[in-house]
């Protein structure tokens, strides 16, 4: 039976892990697999999944170390209670009691160690190419919040998010199956990009006031509000121009499937542009853009496999 400070541990574990948020880097590992099932008619299950835990380990390490830097920031510890919401606030792993300070240090070190191991498995025994990709996405989840850069004290850190969960591990999806990289994988993997930027982007709406307290400068802070909606529907718009161009130039139009989510974007926006001072009624905007993110995932991976079956 576990002792009450091991209970706590594994609670806060859990809770720093947030498995439900993994569906941000399952989707773009899904969408990468499936266009390159369609491109090679073969799929490896064990590369798959070994870059699907790979990928968890560093997720729950960013995670980690953000909660650490978040609270000693103070940007945790300023949010109000009528300020929280299900989509802001950290892990709140901290403010709950569930860890300290140097517990998620800790795991934050122990996950971010074990992804990286695990991806040198898959540099030198499936694809060296790899290395590129993996190094990339060990350094911006140690510096998204770390110094000496805290790219997400500084303005970047949307655009890292929407790089990481968009062409990053997309592309290496693609690459541990096919051993190469096409234009048409990168191409996919931008509206994902640009729409997981867009699902923090929202996110940091409720915490504004506490993060321009702890000198968070992202992009929400340095914009302000108002202004802030307009790259919000940016940043839908250019997810659809990119699809609508990929549908033009490849000629299948199966790539206009995630317009299907068009609905929801243009909702999440008209209540941004009505409600970004009201968190309570923002709730659905947060909501809409997580459910546009997956359903664009979903079509995607549709997009890629549904020639195949209609051959």
């Amino acid at each position: 039976m576990l002792s009450c400070d091991s209970k706590r541990f594994w609670e806060g574990f859990w809770q720093i892990s947030d498995p439900k948020i993994w569906i941000a880097s399952t989707i773009p590992m899904a969408v990468g697999a499936a266009v390159a099932y369609s491109h090679l008619g073969s799929f490896s299950w064990y590369w798959f999944l070994v870059g699907v835990v790979a990928i968890y380990l560093l997720e729950i390490g960013k995670n980690a170390i953000n909660e650490y830097i978040d609270f000693l920031s103070g940007v945790d510890r300023f949010v109000t209670p009528d300020k929280r919401t299900p989509f802001s606030g950290g892990k709140k792993t901290i403010i709950d009691g569930k860890l300290t300070l140097k517990e998620n240090l800790l795991i934050g070190a122990v996950t971010i160690t074990a992804g990286s191991l695990l991806g040198l498995y898959v540099v030198f025994h499936r694809e060296f190419a790899v290395l590129w990709i993996g190094l990339a996405g060990v350094f911006f989840a140690l510096f998204y919040s770390l110094p000496p850069f805290k790219f997400a004290y500084r303005g970047v850190g949307e655009a890292i998010v929407g790089f990481n969960f968009g062409p990053l591990i997309t592309t290496g999806a693609y690459l541990v199956q096919t051993h190469t990289i096409s234009t048409e994988v990168i191409a996919v993997s931008l509206p994902l990009g640009f729409i997981i930027a867009n699902v923090l982007w929202i996110n940091q709406y409720p915490d504004y006031e506490a993060d321009l307290k702890g000198g968070k400068m992202n992009g929400v802070v340095r914009l302000g509000k108002e202004k802030g909606v307009v790259v919000f529907a940016a940043l839908f718009g250019l997810a659809y121009l990119v699809l609508l161009i990929l549908a033009l130039v490849s000629g299948n139009f199966l790539w206009l499937l995630p317009f299907i989510s068009l609905p929801l974007a243009v909702r999440a926006v008209k209540v941004a542009r009505r409600h970004f001072d009201n968190i309570p009624r923002l709730i659905e905007a947060n909501a809409k853009t997580i459910q546009v993110y997956q359903l664009t995932g979903l079509t995607l991976i549709a997009a890629a496999l549904l020639p195949l079956l209609l051959e």
